[in-house]
């Protein structure tokens, strides 16, 4: 059984889809096997069917990922029912999931210890910093996922 991850940040063109893009290699890193956890990415105020920011699909092709297939979208409570894990980049993203649905409360944290701010429209080195902070806390919660069993 896969445990479905939804990473939510403002746009779903920077943060959130390298997280997504990540995730796989990280959850190997933590020791998960292949096919344990799915993630998925959206935006509080995503537009549908925009592609990932240049400098998003440059810092991860940095780590060899490539992230420049992605296409936002938009948060929408089925996206939120359906997984087991919500992760936001900030407390404000927090409070829009459980605002939009309240009974998911208990799967949504934020990703990291503090917000990880917005790079959007900022040079690669943000995006990197960014990046970097991201597969950080990714790698913290795919240790716990991998320590309570994934695939359960």
């Amino acid at each position: 059984m896969s445990t479905k991850v939804l990473v939510v940040c403002g746009g779903n063109t920077c943060r959130s889809p390298m997280a997504e893009g990540m995730a796989a290699s990280l959850a190997r890193t933590a020791g998960i096997p292949d096919g344990c956890i799915s993630v998925a990415s959206a935006g509080v105020s995503a537009y549908d069917g925009e592609p990932a920011s240049q400098n998003a699909v440059a810092a991860m092709a940095e780590l060899g990922i490539d992230i420049s297939a992605h296409r936002s979208r938009r948060l929408t409570p089925e996206l939120i029912d359906d997984a087991d894990l919500v992760l936001t980049m900030e407390q404000r993203h927090l409070e829009a999931v459980i605002k939009m649905a309240p009974a998911a409360r208990t799967r949504v944290r934020l990703l990291a210890d503090d917000d990880i701010a917005d790079p959007f429209m900022l040079s690669v080195d943000a995006y990197r910093h960014t990046r970097d902070q991201i597969a950080e806390a990714l790698s913290r919660v795919f240790r716990d996922l991998g320590d309570r069993g994934a695939c359960e």
